[in-house]
């Protein structure tokens, strides 16, 4: 698929989730209980109990904050921020003093996270409109970047590497959750629109993800944690049915196809001296 229409389907689909209040998955045990999905990719009940209502949509494949070690005043840049969830629990780790950005390339999306930075008074919480390639950041301004299940949707994800590594200031850190492949995915899967809104059809290798992220700049590029993506979710979930009707896919292709994606936590940072 072209790159204006990858964009075009993903900020129609997820500007339909936040007017519908739907989850990715769309399943009945998920889309009910987006806090379900959350606990299963390790956030807790106290982490899920201290955003506004509304704010998490069951969206993500890991918890970036976990890992980011946030500390009291610093400013962190969340890619693809959605509802806001992960930006709210930044903002609970930095205080007052510090501030956290969020950045969404979907209207719907950055409209319901202003609502919910509202109604739960979080002032240092500022959501802008703009694309994950393009950041509209300054150089050197952030601290810390975290994303959660959203660079894989991106069909240019060097460049959005190298933006990271850009508004970092040096010594920052990178820290996102993300989905990745251990092989290609068969034609059919790869060219679903189902499958690219699904945070599939645009994932590529691990390794190659690991090392675009080293072309960047960064360094002490590292996996974190790393879980198979659960044959069962696929089976069951309605929008993977839809992928696997088109593609008509077997059982054991099936099986085959969860055994080669992976949820990942990654790691880098940017050195202190650098000349980009």
């Amino acid at each position: 698929m072209k790159e204006n229409r990858i964009k075009k389907i993903v900020r129609q689909k997820y500007g339909e989730l936040a007017r519908t209040e739907r989850s990715c998955c769309e399943s009945a045990d998920c889309c009910s209980l987006p806090e379900t999905v959350s606990k299963k990719i390790g956030y807790t009940d106290d982490e899920l109990r201290a955003v506004p209502e509304g704010a998490n949509p069951g969206l993500g494949c890991g918890n970036p904050v976990a890992i980011a070690s946030l500390k009291e005043g610093e400013t962190v840049l969340d890619l693809g921020s959605g509802a806001g969830f992960d930006c709210f629990l930044a903002a609970n780790k930095v205080g007052k003093n510090g501030k956290v950005i969020g950045v969404d390339m979907t209207p719907e999306m950055i409209e319901k996270a202003r609502r919910n930075a509202e109604k739960g008074s979080y002032g240092n919480v500022e959501f802008r409109l703009g694309e994950i390639e393009t950041l509209p950041a300054a150089d050197n301004s952030v601290d810390v970047v975290i994303s959660n299940c959203v660079i894989n949707l991106s069909p240019d994800k060097s460049r959005v590497f190298n933006e990271a590594f850009r508004v970092l200031k040096p010594g920052g850190r990178f820290m996102i959750s993300d989905i990745v492949l251990t092989k290609n995915l068969p034609t059919t899967v790869k060219e679903s629109v189902e499958a690219y809104v699904g945070c599939v059809a645009g994932a590529i290798k691990k390794e190659e993800y690991l090392e675009a992220i080293r072309r960047a700049g960064f360094q002490e590029v590292q996996t974190v944690g790393e879980t198979p993506f659960p044959a069962e979710d696929i089976g069951n979930d309605p929008t993977a049915k839809e992928i696997i009707k088109k593609s008509r896919l077997r059982r054991g292709e099936i099986k085959e196809l969860a055994n080669s994606i992976l949820s990942i936590k990654v790691c880098g940072i940017k050195p202190r001296e650098t000349t980009q």
